[in-house]
């Protein structure tokens, strides 16, 4: 074979091999879901977690959506940010939970290329838009581009059960993976109400956690939270039940992890 056949074939198979490989390249997407995992991880072990944080920065919001399909997928994802990075920002500045209204509303993590608040992720982006203020009832009229490409698409109250804003009565961090997600966030909500409710059966009247009044419209109001609350075995019915709400305490406590 002379030599210029030999350099033909050559080429044409590096050609088939780059192209091969770049083809691959394109194929293959960030498994953002792992990544949030290990961030929870790195954070659990005192590791230092930039290089997620230059990650999720430098992604866009396209690839954010590309990879983030189902509500499994995009709860997984975002309950494991908020949690991790309120314990990265707070261990940093646990003063800056002085003015938590400042604190949940201020724009400061970056993620796509944008610095995002906590009330969007909670509120615009896992509650589907709500108006943070609207009881779960009161929908925004004009959400930005993120939060309507990333948002779920149903909202599921089980989430105020795994969502920690770092506040001692608020839900363990734990490590939540879409494929699992819905056992999870069974459990975790099995726990967290056991844990913080209280029935008195003298009286007929059940003692629960401020967040049913807070997002009572994500609970289905008041008829919901017995449902629920039944449901769970916390009261014997739902019927003829009176319902209290505790007080919420604030006081920071970071460290809290659970396994679920």
């Amino acid at each position: 074979m002379s030599t210029s056949k030999l350099t033909i074939i050559s080429l044409l198979a590096l050609l088939i091999y780059f192209n091969g490989n770049t083809q691959q390249a394109a194929n293959e997407k960030t498994n953002f879901n792992a990544l949030s995992e290990q961030f929870l991880r790195d954070i659990k072990n005192n590791k230092n977690t930039e290089e997620f944080q230059q990650i999720l920065y430098n992604t866009s919001i396209d690839e954010l959506e590309k990879s983030l399909i189902t509500d499994a997928q995009k709860l997984a994802f975002w309950i494991n940010v908020y949690n991790g990075y309120i314990q990265v920002i707070l261990y940093k500045n646990p003063d800056l939970y002085k003015d938590r209204r400042d604190f949940f509303s201020e724009k400061q993590l970056p993620i796509a290329g944008e610095m995002v608040s906590f009330a969007k992720i909670e509120h615009g982006i896992i509650r589907k838009s709500q108006w943070p203020l609207g009881l779960g009832m009161v929908r925004k009229w004009f959400p930005n581009k993120f939060e309507r490409r990333l948002r779920v698409d149903a909202r599921d109250y089980r989430i105020h059960f795994a969502l920690n804003c770092g506040a001692k009565d608020c839900p363990p961090v734990a490590i939540y993976e879409a494929d699992r997600l819905n056992e999870q966030l069974n459990t975790g909500t099995k726990n967290y109400l056991t844990k913080t409710s209280t029935y008195n059966k003298t009286d007929n009247t059940a003692e629960v956690t401020a967040l049913f009044n807070w997002f009572r419209g994500d609970f289905g109001c008041k008829k919901g939270v017995k449902q629920i609350l039944a449901d769970q075995g916390i009261i014997p019915s739902s019927k003829g039940i009176t319902i209290l709400y505790k007080n919420y305490d604030w006081t920071l406590d970071l460290d809290n992890w659970t396994n679920l």
